[in-house]
């Protein structure tokens, strides 16, 4: 099962997780959601990591859930694979550290869903997403319903599920769920330079309480989660990242940050 998630990293803070089960699309099994939850937990807990890549090998990103694994499933089973699967996306989307995900070929069912949990989505020209799970007589169940709809609305998520057709990536690029579409060729490379900016721009500490602020406060009502924001603010003062930020613009210089 090890080789089916891979993981890798460099000086710069940067690390790559990579779903490594071509032959079948990277469709995930039990085995790969419990290592990939595991996987972004203990991610999340470090402070010398700046970003992540969440990609797939082979020509697809990810097919969803292993077809296989679903058939057996009564009812009590099913419920355990949703909670399984949605806490994968939970994990993912609380992280600490942001995550790209870098899709090319079939972004499917679970992993459509795994992509809508990351930060950040950058695709190939040849992305394609979908949400095919009522043509098996069931539905998304690790979080798509939610996700999808919060990020284009009802109207748009139901058809997409409703009618289990797919969106291509430039598709995707105007309805706001991909932030950059590149020749497939350019993939990582676009995605590394998208981490990269955010490595060398902005004070890693006010990177992961954007990050909390957004994935925490979507959640809440309006005024919560300006309480939650003001909090995060204020909180950020306490900082020397802070004091280096502002004396570096005031100087006009670029500041050296050290997330403390």
């Amino acid at each position: 099962m090890d080789t089916e998630i891979t993981f890798e990293e460099d000086a710069d803070g940067l690390a790559r997780v990579r779903l490594n089960r071509p032959d079948k699309r990277n469709a995930l099994t039990p085995a790969m959601l419990e290592r990939l939850a595991e996987l972004f937990a203990e991610l999340s807990a470090r402070r010398d990591l700046r970003a992540v890549i969440l990609s797939g090998a082979g020509q697809d990103f990810c097919a969803g859930t292993d077809i296989g694994e679903l058939q057996a499933l009564d009812e009590e089973e099913a419920r355990h694979a949703a909670e399984r699967g949605q806490k994968v996306c939970d994990v993912i989307e609380s992280c600490r550290v942001p995550v790209i995900a870098a899709v090319q070929g079939a972004a499917s069912g679970g992993g459509f869903e795994l992509a809508l949990a990351c930060h950040l989505r950058v695709a190939s020209a040849s992305a394609r997403f979908s949400l095919p799970e009522t043509r098996l007589g069931v539905i998304p169940a690790y979080g798509g319903t939610q996700r999808l709809s919060r990020a284009v609305g009802t109207g748009r998520a139901l058809a997409a599920m409703l009618a289990a057709g797919s969106l291509t990536a430039d598709e995707a690029s105007r309805l706001g769920l991909v932030n950059r579409v590149v020749p497939e060729k350019e993939l990582i490379d676009e995605a590394k330079a998208l981490a990269r900016a955010i490595i060398t721009a902005s004070a890693p500490l006010a990177v992961r309480a954007c990050l909390e602020a957004v994935t925490r406060g979507i959640r809440l009502p309006l005024e919560e989660g300006l309480k939650l924001e003001a909090e995060l603010f204020a909180r950020l003062f306490s900082t020397a990242d802070v004091r280096e930020g502002t004396r570096a613009f005031l100087e006009k210089r670029a500041p050296v940050f050290r997330g403390e």
